[in-house]
């Protein structure tokens, strides 16, 4: 290949990896060949506002997707559910993955309590005792909370409010917290006193070490 030929084939492939036409420098005759570099198009000397993408969220989609319950029961919606209306829920929808008692797996294990509930918390940090929602979870609304936006697996969100007061309760009741006649609703599942709670505390740092 000539040498005129070789400066075109470069130009072309220089210009395809600008994504411009490579012009000859200042000064060049017109179809002279160059290898020296192709300066890059300017910046613009400032940046809209918007780029037009997009658009504002209705607050019907914001209401959808903000559906936390919070351990003071705010965010918890209208509904209620008994022990027994949540057993037939459970059979249904969590047996399969934690048990027909909620001992035996094969998933997390949601049911045991150490005896009195007085182990150190050290031991539960250490695993050599099960973190379940009797020996672990300090509020009872993170179970309707977790199971509403991420259970069951196989279908996060299908489960109605009554479903899950339900389902909550007797998990509830599975750990011996609340009797098997409990009804669960945005009113007396934040009342719930888990035998862990105390075993939290809010993390109050501003800057140092120590949690008051």
């Amino acid at each position: 290949m000539s040498g005129r030929r070789a400066g075109l084939g470069l130009l072309a492939v220089m210009a395809a990896c600008t994504g411009r036409q490579a012009d000859p420098p200042a000064g060049a005759a017109a179809g002279t060949a160059t290898t020296g570099p192709v300066a890059a198009p300017a910046a613009p000397g400032h940046w809209p506002a918007s780029f037009g993408l997009g658009q504002a969220a209705p607050a019907a989609r914001i209401a959808a997707l903000d559906v936390d319950a919070r351990p003071d029961g705010r965010g918890l919606p209208p509904g209620r559910g008994s022990v027994a209306e949540g057993e037939l829920v459970y059979r249904a929808h969590c047996a399969l993955c934690h048990g027909a008692t909620g001992t035996e797996g094969p998933q997390t294990v949601l049911v045991g309590r150490e005896p009195g509930d007085s182990f150190p918390f050290a031991r539960a940090r250490a695993n050599r005792a099960r973190q379940t929602v009797g020996s672990y979870w300090p509020y009872a609304t993170t179970i309707f909370d977790y199971v509403n936006r991420a259970m069951p697996q196989n279908a996060p969100g299908a489960l109605s409010a009554d479903e899950l007061y339900a389902v909550t309760a007797y998990v509830l009741f599975l750990n011996e917290i609340v009797p098997r006649d409990a009804v669960m609703d945005a009113t007396t599942l934040p009342r719930i006193r888990m035998p862990s709670r105390e075993r939290f505390v809010p993390d109050d740092r501003t800057g140092g070490p120590v949690v008051r």
